[in-house]
């Protein structure tokens, strides 16, 4: 009978040894999948970390300025009388291009070159009876200074007449027309601009860190959104003596050839400047780095036993180019870097990878048109 109880007790004990570990087994899975659940596997993209050859640059904005150019206008009023010039002319330096009707100066003008040789007969022929002494030496200089008067006079009005006269100032490429003969013009009022288009400037500016990495006749290449994907070469030829006060940037000029003329006054352009020799860095797309105000950072993948994992780690950066961007410390040559999708990731968060869609890792991205 005892024998008999002993037995059952250990079934008993047996059933229910089973029954505490299959409810163990089971929370276990439970806990399990909810985990899972929670903390599901994000898609990702990555790149490989490796080394490239980086030039060091310098990189501006700037406008483009004529060598020499001015927008056309007279000093004094009048009606337009002649036009010696068609709208995109060619002229050299002192080609006259627009006259003024000036048939009262000219008039003026010969009756005061007739006073004025009047004048001078009167002086020869009073210097010599003065030599006879027919006449005071107070009427000799009576007569200078009437003579002196009379040429002052004639130069004067010489230069009123000439003042009529438009004249390009320098050799260049004129623009368009604003007015027609028979138009009166006030003193002032634009005629037409003159641009000399070959060579050209570029101005722009530049903080005063980069003065050591700058010299005259140093070479750069400017972009310009007018012609997409060519660069145009030119030298620094002057850099400001004198750095502005508010902005602690330094202006610099370089000069270009423009023998095409497809380079025009005013345009916007950007600059590169090379600047030291070249150097190897570890680049990685800007698009792997998180910029915050504690410190910039990035997510390196690891494998994990059968998973892969992502760790959190700072990094320093170095200068920009394109989509790309140096990366001085906290990533090794070969490191596998997530490149999108770490807004839903933190440390320890496992992964799936597909780079089926890369970002944008260009060293020298150029416009598309779409």
């Amino acid at each position: 009978m005892i024998k008999r109880m002993i037995i059952m007790l250990v079934g008993v004990g047996v059933v229910l040894g089973g029954f505490f570990a299959f409810q163990n087994f089971k929370a276990r899975m439970i806990h399990q999948v909810l985990a899972a659940m929670a903390n599901p596997p994000q898609t990702v993209s990555t790149v490989t970390a490796g080394m490239q050859e980086w030039q060091p640059q310098l990189e501006a904005v700037g406008s483009l300025r004529a060598v020499n150019g001015a927008d056309l206008s007279l000093e004094v009023s009048g009606i337009v009388g002649e036009l010696h010039f068609n709208s995109g002319d060619d002229v050299a330096a002192g080609t006259v291009l627009l006259r003024l009707r000036s048939e009262d100066d000219v008039a003026k003008l010969q009756a005061l070159q007739a006073t004025a040789d009047l004048a001078q007969v009167t002086y020869d022929r009073d210097v010599k009876q003065w030599k006879a002494k027919a006449v005071s030496q107070q009427q000799v200089d009576s007569d200078t200074f009437n003579l002196k008067n009379a040429r002052a006079q004639v130069e004067q009005q010489k230069a009123m007449v000439d003042k009529k006269n438009l004249r390009a100032p320098f050799s260049g490429h004129l623009g368009i027309r604003a007015v027609d003969v028979g138009q009166f013009l006030n003193a002032g009022t634009t005629i037409v601009t003159l641009q000399a288009l070959d060579p050209i400037y570029v101005d722009f500016f530049l903080p005063q860190q980069a003065l050591d990495r700058i010299r005259i006749d140093q070479q750069i290449s400017i972009k310009v959104d007018t012609y997409p994907g060519q660069t145009f070469a030119g030298k620094i030829t002057a850099i400001n003596p004198q750095v502005d006060a508010n902005s602690r940037n330094v202006q610099v000029r370089a000069t270009l050839g423009n023998p095409d003329r497809r380079l025009l006054p005013g345009m916007y352009a950007t600059i590169d400047i090379d600047a030291g020799e070249q150097q190897r860095h570890i680049t990685l797309p800007q698009t792997a780095v998180a910029y915050n105000p504690y410190g910039s950072t990035v997510f390196i993948v690891e494998q994990n036993d059968a998973a892969k994992t992502v760790r959190q780690t700072f990094v320093t950066t170095g200068a920009r180019r394109g989509d790309q961007v140096a990366i001085l410390s906290g990533v090794k040559q070969g490191d596998v870097v997530v490149t999108a999708g770490q807004m839903k990731l933190h440390n320890g968060s496992p992964v799936t990878i597909n780079n089926s869609i890369q970002p944008a890792d260009n060293a020298a991205p150029e416009p598309t048109d779409h």
